[in-house]
């Protein structure tokens, strides 16, 4: 079995330390100047055109780990580039980015800032994701789109098509979602663009939650999903915009888990003709209704046995027009229920065959488990946990720190994996009781591990942040609710996107290339983590 856990306590990895020769087939040499270094003397191409065979001798070394679940492939570590950030784990970061403004830039220079309106549209998009000038975006979104302004100038909505509200005049869709989400757009533009409910469709607002005056969200339904059954997203409101997760406060997260947590039990109570106590839910309705879901001793068909949960952090979108991550820049988090099978169509769409298992990620390390114990007549995540308490470098010194904890409380662990997906994933577990028992769904999850996985994922989020993180995937692993597993916990991946990293062919062969050792970025997020 691929894994790099192992029942003795230890993540197992392999280096390669390349020596090797090249036979040189090459027909043609072109030796030409570059350039000049110092005084003048002349720089060429020559090391470019060895005379004979190349000997190798001493390559770079690279770490190779597998990922603990398989089919999450494996992680190849640059020792090169992992020295240089284990000497200082402070390196790992991303720089924030200097203010950008054509106004200024223009006025210095005794141009009309109106000119903007004229350059070419890959510039018009690279400067509506990048600049801090609320000048120049309150003037892209004028260009953008047909807005309607009070007598003091300020936007009030958008004009439509008809008084049906579903088509607005846009005029560049592109610039539009690049400039709405950008987070320098005066608050009033983005409430009237794409924020103030019905301004991005008709999706129905079947759910909300207010703490305070600062906390306000609303739960959209996504009827027409890409996900069977339709999905619901849970969006910060207009009145509460949240553009960075540096913003995101306890309450705001709270909230918008206190909507998941409170779909997911009202579905199944509903499918198994529990009473609902009458909406909004509190917290105490919350733990009461999963009790009695959970209780339940009568006939039980549910057609749903699993979550789904997710969460695209960051919108940007390049000059010549690709979007890079979310829809939108405005905090939200969209989830689902899957069905426990549907109809299997092996010839035609007409005559069905017979049930279907409909996917479920979290299926997939149901089946590692399996496999693991299987193979090594142990449990997967004991062993696992085992390892990381256990934890040691890869690169063999003992003055720096093992440690691949970020935070944790009695109830879940928020860690770096021993081998990344991303150069900068986190990941949250939770952990095994006294028993050796891990709470693997939502419906086991009580109120005080909802709580702690609230925490994990917000000090995932804003460690993250700190970093410089701008693009975050956050996903989850659960159990199905019909499974009588207890080695299974429910488990959260946090996975950046990273300026020079974009994916491409090794990602796509599930080779993941990292530029540092676990251990010292795990370092790097403590320094940032700001527990309350």
């Amino acid at each position: 079995m691929r894994t790099c856990v192992t029942p003795q306590s230890q993540f197992a990895f392999a280096i390669h330390k390349p020596s090797y020769a090249v036979r040189n087939l090459r027909g043609r040499t072109r030796r030409e100047p570059l350039g000049t270094g110092p005084g003048n003397v002349p720089v060429t191409n020559g090391r470019n055109y060895p005379d004979g065979d190349v000997e190798v001798a001493g390559a770079d070394w690279i770490f190779e780990i597998a990922n603990p679940f398989p089919f999450r492939g494996t992680t190849f570590i640059s020792k090169t580039w992992a020295d240089k950030n284990a000497e200082d784990p402070g390196r790992i970061r991303i720089e924030a980015p200097a203010p950008v403004s054509l106004h200024t830039c223009f006025r210095q220079n005794r141009i009309d800032p109106k000119l903007i309106s004229d350059l070419p549209r890959p510039l018009l998009l690279g400067l509506a994701t990048t600049s801090t000038d609320p000048d120049d975006l309150t003037l892209l979104a004028a260009q953008s789109c047909n807005l309607i302004f009070d007598d003091d100038g300020q936007p009030l909505g958008l004009r439509y098509h008809d008084v049906s509200g579903k088509r607005a005049m846009i005029e560049d869709f592109e610039l539009f979602e690049a400039v709405a989400n950008n987070p320098h757009l005066p608050d009033a533009y983005k409430v009237a663009m794409v924020i103030r409910p019905g301004a991005q469709g008709a999706s129905e607002i079947i759910g909300d939650f207010h703490a305070a005056e600062s906390t306000h969200i609303y739960e959209y339904l996504r009827r027409n999903s890409y996900i069977g059954g339709g999905h619901y997203a849970a969006n910060m409101a207009d009145d509460a915009i949240r553009y960075r997760t540096t913003a995101l406060t306890r309450s705001d997260i709270t909230g918008l888990r206190h909507l998941y947590y409170q779909r997911t039990y009202v579905r199944l109570a509903d499918a198994l003709d529990i009473p609902l106590p009458a909406p909004p839910l509190a917290e105490d309705d919350l733990e009461n209704l999963r009790r009695a879901v959970l209780e339940y001793s009568g006939p039980a068909d549910t057609a749903m046995d699993a979550t789904l949960w997710g969460w695209n952090f960051g919108f940007d979108f390049s000059p010549s027009g690709y979007r890079l991550h979310a829809s939108h820049q405005q905090i939200h988090q969209q989830y689902a229920m899957i069905p426990t099978e549907i109809d299997g169509y092996p010839k035609k769409p007409g005559n069905s065959a017979g049930p279907y298992r409909s996917f479920s990620a979290g299926d997939m390390i149901d089946e590692v488990i399996a496999c693991y114990n299987g193979c090594q007549r142990s449990s997967f995540f004991n062993d696992y946990c085992r390892c990381i308490a256990a934890n040691q470098r890869m690169d063999g010194r003992s003055d720096r720190n093992r440690d691949l904890v970020v935070w944790h409380d009695s109830n879940v662990l928020l860690f770096v994996p021993k081998a990344q997906t991303s150069q900068w994933e986190l990941q949250l577990m939770t952990r095994p009781d006294s028993t050796g028992r891990f709470v693997g769904n939502l419906l086991e999850a009580d109120r005080s591990l909802r709580r702690s996985l609230d925490t994990g994922i917000l000090y995932a989020q804003q460690t993250l942040a700190s970093l410089g993180a701008a693009m975050v995937t956050s996903i989850e692993y659960s159990k199905r609710f019909s499974s009588e597993r207890s080695d299974h916990p429910l488990i959260y991946s946090f996975m950046p996107k990273l300026p020079h990293s974009p994916g491409a062919f090794s990602e796509a062969q599930l080779r993941f290339i990292n530029g540092h050792f676990p251990e010292d970025f795990a370092a790097a997020c403590r320094s940032h983590l700001r527990p309350a």
